[in-house]
């Protein structure tokens, strides 16, 4: 089914082995405060090692300006590596030039070199290709594990693919194989739940599924502009009044394509956005000109884990309301319950992404239970935008 090399195709001992990785990770004082990426990329790193060959890890951290600065150093990150990974992890002051080619020279097979900030140059963002060339002195072989950049087209994401022999490393492999069971080779129904606050940042994504899922079921502010492109009242609920034909367009192609879109037929209401305010349960037909709808009620959490049971696969975006203060987590919290009960059962796939969606799926207590979670961000989202993936159709070429 793979239609990319992984690590298996790979002559791994001995060899200079140039890995992108996403260590974008978030820091305090100099330590990092979650350390997700780093445990998803230790399996390639690990393997990578065990036979022999040398690990150079290539990443970007942050956005710096105008060349090297003390604020966006990977080097704090090495150390937080190495005690992850169990093993020593050297660092180098620049990622091209003497500092890298010296500790690479010194390096035997198995160790692992962490190189400093591929965007502390210019050309990585442009994919100057004198910059790919000087990245590329320094490996044999290029191991792409940051699915997570894959949607940029920069030199140590995409470049480099196209001058030295390239392979998945085992995230990247893992997240491919995954979407590829959710869209490209699903079982069917497909289900699809998309949230957030707003239509505008998600148009790509609504008009790419109605052509390729079964149900798509719409939560967060969003539902509202869909709720009040049918008439329906929404209060003072987040919506965008300006959207409300391109809401009725979408409904039309769903309609067109034979996909069933599901939306809440009750909300938690409040007058006030805060935690834990004065609120009530409501159809959605019943909400004051004062009020806002801040998450789905019991009878919408019903309705679509009635849905998910008819699914065989499902694909999550997007919280259903604010989950990040209670009482309006229980919408988003009722749903990944129950598609993580159908998971464990083996009744459904289950794969969700985005950094909204990641974080109330963990509030949920489900973040274990999912067939796949990606942590990507962007990349995802492109990717089910229907969009190319540079990074990724970089290594099928």
């Amino acid at each position: 089914m793979n239609t990319f090399k992984t690590l298996d195709q790979a002559d791994l001992s001995g060899k200079r082995v140039l890995t992108r990785v996403d260590l974008n990770v978030p820091m305090e004082n100099g330590k990092v405060t979650d350390a997700t990426r780093i445990d998803r990329i230790l399996p390639t790193l690990r393997e990578i090692s065990k036979k022999g060959g040398k690990v150079i890890l290539l990443a970007h951290f942050g956005r710096p300006k105008g060349g090297p600065d003390a604020a966006n150093s990977l080097a704090p990150v090495a150390a937080a590596l190495a005690a992850h990974l169990g093993q020593n992890v050297a660092f180098a002051s620049d990622c091209i030039g003497a500092p890298a080619a010296e500790a690479v020279a010194k390096m035997h097979n198995g160790d692992v070199l962490l190189l400093e900030n591929t965007r502390f140059h210019k050309g990585e963002e442009k994919n100057d290709p004198q910059f790919v060339q000087d990245l590329a002195r320094n490996g044999d072989i290029y191991v792409n594990d940051a699915f997570s950049a894959a949607h940029r087209a920069h030199a140590s994401t995409e470049g480099l693919a196209h001058v030295l022999p390239a392979f998945a490393g085992r995230t990247m492999q893992a997240e491919l194989e995954a979407l590829g069971k959710a869209l490209e080779h699903p079982q069917k129904p497909v289900a699809a739940i998309v949230g957030g606050a707003k239509v505008s940042s998600k148009l790509d994504l609504l008009g790419n599924l109605v052509k390729r899922v079964d149900m798509l079921i719409i939560g967060g502010g969003m539902a509202n502009t869909f709720l009040a492109a049918q008439g329906k009242p929404v209060g003072k609920s987040l919506c965008e009044h300006d959207l409300l034909d391109t809401a009725r367009d979408i409904l039309a192609k769903a309609k067109a394509a034979n996909c069933a879109i599901i939306l809440p037929v009750d909300g938690v209401m409040a007058k006030e956005f805060k935690a834990n305010p004065a609120h009530r349960t409501a159809s959605v037909d019943d909400i004051a000109a004062d009020e806002m709808m801040l998450d789905i009620g019991a009878k919408s959490v019903a309705m679509v884990a009635d849905q998910l049971k008819i699914a065989k696969t499902l694909v999550w975006n997007g919280p259903f309301g604010a989950f990040e203060m209670a009482p309006f987590d229980q919408g988003t919290n009722g749903v990944a319950q129950a598609a993580a009960k159908l998971t464990k059962a083996g009744k459904l796939l289950t794969v969700a992404g985005g950094g909204d969606t990641v974080s109330a799926l963990n509030h949920a207590g489900v973040g274990e239970d999912f067939t796949y979670i990606s942590t990507a961000g962007g990349a995802f989202l492109e990717w089910l935008e229907g969009k190319p993936l540079p990074g990724v159709d970089a290594l099928r070429s």
